[in-house]
This record gives structure tokens, sequence and C-alpha cells, in this order.
């Protein structure tokens, strides 16, 4: 069946897409728990049907980064066609759909002052995000909007200042709480001397900060069930309206009387809320009486426990449904990995940045196996090497990201067309430098520059062979240092030599595990979903992905309501 034919309507059909999912995965099993930093140490590539990696190994770059979003062509062997296809029919959806329709939720842009400081992703996921919160807010008649894990707090100053909502930002970093404060202090200020300077008043709300780690459901059930009768107190332990709290949880029963004209509703919101903190409110959303509503977009899924890594089953982040509890699904900390990939934003990069994030992976997996040769006490424990080229790899890609969306909204086709830009008044300097940069280091860098291939080369592995051994050595010595090893003897390249003739492989066993990423992720945001189906007529629960994947890959919503919660 194609799996764009499920439904996740009802908890039926919802665990009938789950064991779909789960069959395909089991039988790639190798391939999700496997981890590309081993590529050469445990020569991966042997596991992959070699008719695959034969007719991949000679594919441009373009059509690489195009698997994980379904791409496939007919000249293909047949089980890689259905391979690609099965993954993409599995997957949910992620195109953005017009929320604002289907939804009913009205629109309102950020002014300059609540989006200083913002990134266009950031600003792109706020606005949306505070709009749906406050329709819903408003239909439960929420008292208070809960930012769970608020980090700097834009979410929680816009759902304050805009939306005129009550609401109490938490994050476990106390720092967090000294920025979120500081940044909305300011906003007031500014917004009351614009009102003074109208003759005017304005009433403003500002996020209270309250700093909790919530390492578990209970705690956060704890202090829902307790703000509604306490916040008043909360505040005023601050001294003024916008201080840092330290919230002790308190032990009074959750169940206690209240009055009716309290209106004790709470709305738990969570903008990329990491791990099981996504996971721990929607328990709450059911342990808690007050909590009429969430709105959560998880992410950081290899954050995730796992029942059998915990022994924790009331507690675990996966899975959390009594459906996929039984099918004995185990994903592993790898295949979580994989779940944080970004098929859309892939898609839309250039060859020339998906050839410089093969390399890095190749570098790695070359210097695993210098690892292991001569530092074997080193592997086992908890490397962070990794980093520097994950670092190093993020920054470029956001940047050619941010790069690509701006000259896609002006309509810009290639580097030629910049210098027109400097003339349109409408298109801000800033932009116009920052796209130039990127086009000169795009043709400056020598990496990227000697990546690009023709699809006509008779030497298939020319993209690895000039001067690969000098940066591969670099990457090396800088990789024993950050281990405080030191200078090494190690025969760096001699190593090279021997992981060269596979490095072309890199790219297309690559593709094809990312291909099966978005599957993963479909099969924890459906657990989540099912979790809350499960418990019958009494939620109304849905899946809607709000953002736009290329610029917030993260971009599906659990939208939960109690079925007595609207007004």
């Amino acid at each position: 069946m194609d799996g764009r034919s499920f439904s996740c309507e009802t908890a039926a059909g919802t665990l009938a897409w789950i064991n779909s999912i789960a069959g395909f995965l089991r039988s790639y099993k190798w391939l999700t728990d496997a981890h590309l930093v081993n590529f050469f140490q445990d020569r991966l590539w042997e596991e992959m049907d070699h008719e695959w990696l034969d007719c991949l190994r000679d594919e441009p770059v373009e059509s690489l980064l195009r698997i994980p979003s379904g791409f496939v062509k007919g000249n293909w062997p047949v089980s890689l066609q259905e391979f690609v296809a099965t993954a993409r029919s599995l997957a949910l959806p992620r195109e953005r759909k017009n929320w604002q329709t289907a939804l009913a939720f009205n629109f309102q842009p950020l002014d300059s002052v609540l989006s200083q400081g913002m990134n266009m992703k950031k600003k792109h996921e706020v606005e949306i995000l505070s709009a749906v919160i406050k329709t819903i807010a408003d239909d439960i008649g929420a008292r208070t909007v809960i930012d769970v894990g608020a980090g700097q707090g834009y979410l929680a100053q816009v759902l304050s200042f805009q939306c005129k909502l009550p609401v109490v930002a938490l994050d476990a970093s106390p720092h967090h709480g000294t920025v979120t404060s500081s940044r909305a202090a300011r906003i007031r200020k500014h917004y009351l001397s614009q009102a003074q300077k109208l003759n005017g008043s304005r009433n403003l709300n500002v996020p209270k900060t309250v700093t909790c780690n919530v390492l578990s459901s209970n705690v956060l059930t704890s202090f829902s069930a307790t703000l509604c009768e306490e916040v008043d107190t909360l505040v005023e332990n601050s001294g003024n309206d916008h201080g840092i709290l330290s919230h002790k949880t308190s032990q009074k029963n959750a169940s206690t009387s209240r009055h009716e004209s309290m209106n004790p509703s709470l709305l738990l919101a969570g903008l990329h809320a990491c791990g099981n903190l996504s996971v721990n409110m929607l328990r709450t959303f059911l342990d808690c009486e007050e909590v009429k509503a969430v709105v959560s977009i998880g992410c950081c899924y290899n954050l995730l426990s796992e029942e059998q890594s915990t022994g924790d089953e009331q507690q675990c982040g996966f899975p959390l449904s009594h459906g996929v509890k039984s099918s004995g699904l185990i994903l592993g900390k790898n295949a979580r990995d994989l779940a944080c990939q970004s098929a859309e934003r892939w898609a839309s990069l250039t060859s020339e940045v998906a050839c410089q994030n093969f390399d890095v992976h190749a570098f790695r997996a070359a210097f695993q196996v210098a690892l292991y040769k001569h530092h074997p006490d080193i592997v086992e424990r908890s490397l962070s090497i990794g980093r520097q080229g994950k670092a190093l790899r993020r920054r470029q890609l956001g940047k050619a990201l941010q790069s690509q969306l701006i000259l896609r909204r002006e309509g810009v086709s290639d580097a030629t067309d910049i210098a027109s830009l400097n003339k349109d008044k409408d298109f801000e300097c800033a932009k116009v430098e920052e796209v130039k940069e990127h086009f000169e280091q795009e043709h400056a860098n020598e990496l990227r520059g000697r990546c690009k291939q023709s699809a006509h080369e008779s030497d298939s592995h020319s993209i690895y062979r000039n001067n690969r051994y000098p940066l591969f050595e670099d990457f090396c010595n800088s990789g024993l240092s950050r281990l405080g090893l030191g200078p090494s003897n190690i025969d760096v390249y001699s190593i090279w030599r021997e992981a060269l003739p596979y490095c072309e492989l890199i790219g297309p066993y690559w593709s094809l595990r990312a291909a099966l990423g978005p599957l993963v992720e479909t099969l924890i945001l459906l657990d989540r979903l099912l979790f809350l189906q499960e418990q019958g007529s009494s939620v109304n629960a849905m899946l809607f992905p709000l953002f736009d994947p290329i610029i917030s890959p993260r971009n599906m919503a659990i939208i939960v309501q109690k079925a007595n919660g609207g007004r």
C-alpha cells in the first residue's frame, strides 16, 4: 500500500501506519544502526547492495542530495527505486499547508522591536506559532501560557507584548532567564516611551521568567498545578514584573478545590523543546487538570531516552503509546540521530556544499581508523572530535542556506545578478554584502572548487584525489590536539591511501541512510499522536506542518486540547 494513503485521524489508522513503518525499518536496521564515523573501520559499504552502490557512485552529487526527498531515476535498479519510494511514501508529508485557512488562525507580522535579534528562521517560527497559540489560548480561556524550554524568550515576549497573553517563560538555564528578562525590560521601555510620546497609555504584559529543570513530567505537572494558585506569590518574589524566579516544586495536592472564578486554564507551549521535554509536556497535559491544551514542536530526538536504556517505562521518551510498545521496536541512538536530518534542506543545497559535507565525513571516518590503530583506549570514550567538523559544516550550511533563501525571495538566479541588486533600494545593503561574500567564498574556496565534477569524467576518484591528503593531515593534527594527544608518529598518509578508493562511496551510502531519517521522525511523531489518541474521546489531537521545512526542518506541530477545554 502507498504510505501516503495512510491516515492518522483515528487511533486505528495511526497504528496501521506505525506498523507499516516498523516493518520497513526492521528490514534496514543494519542501516539505521550504522554510524558513519565507522565507515572505513567497519567497511560499512559491504553491507549495502553492491548493485545500488555501483549505480549511485556515478551519479552527480545533485542526484544524491535529492534521494532523501524521494528522487529516483528510471535506469536505477528496481529494488533501489522501491526502497527510496517506499521510504518517502511512509513518511509524513512535510510540505507546509495553508494553516491560516485550515486552522482559522489570524497571522500578525512581528514589528521591528519584537523581531530585533531574531534570525530569519526564528522570526518565521515565532510569527506563525504565536498566532496558533493565541487562537487556542483564547478558545480555552487560558489564564496563563507556559513557554516550556523558553530559551532566550523570543516566543514568550511575542505572546506577552503582541498577543496580550500572561506568560511564564520556563527554562533550566538561569542565564536564559536573565537574557529573557533583560530583553523584555528593553521592549517594555520602548513601548512605554512610544505611548508617552502619543500622550497615551499602554497596557503591557511582561513574561515572568522561572528557572526550573524539568527532569520528569512529575515536576512539570506539579509546577502547572500550583501555578494557578501561586503565580501572584511567584511574581512578588522578584520585586518587579520581569524578575527571575527560582521555583521549588510544591507538594500540594493537584486536586485541591478552586473557585470557578479563578478559571485555572493553562496552555503549555514548546518551540523545539528538546528531547524528553516535549514528551513531558504531553504527559503533563494528561496528568494535570489545569492544563487544557498543548502546542508543541519537538526536536533533538537524539536526546530522547528509550525504555531499554532507562529501565523506567513511566519516564522514557520513546515509545509512549501502547501500540508501539507492543511492537517491541527499539530505535537506538544512531537511528534517533538520523531522525534529526532534513531532506528538504539537503535537496536545496549546492553540490559544492554537499561535497564538503562528504569530505568531512570521510576525514572523520579515516581519523577513526587512526584512533583504532594507535589509541584504541580513546575510542571507548565519548569523543567530541567530530564536533569540529560538525560545527564547521553547520556554519557553512547555515550561511549557504541563508543566501539561497534571500536569492530565491529576490528572484536572483546566479552570482552575476548580484551587482544589479545594489541598485535596488528595497534590498537591504547588509544582505547584499552577505550574498556577495557567499559567492566570493564559494568561488575562492579551493576545497569546494575541487569538489566540482563533470558527469563525463573518466576518473571516478577525481573529486577526492587533488590535495585531499594535506587537508586530512590538518584534520588529524587538530583532532589529536583536541584529544590532548599532541604530536604523533601516526602514518597518516598510509591511512588516507587505504581509505581513498572507498571515499567515493560515502556520498551514496550517506544519501541512502538519510532517506530513512524522515521515516524515523515520522515514527516518533506518530507514537506521540497515538499516545494521545489512546486516551479516547477525552482529547482532540492532531499533527500539522506549520513551518516551511527548508527554513525550519522540525516543522511538525502536535496540537492537542481536552475535549471539554474550549469555551
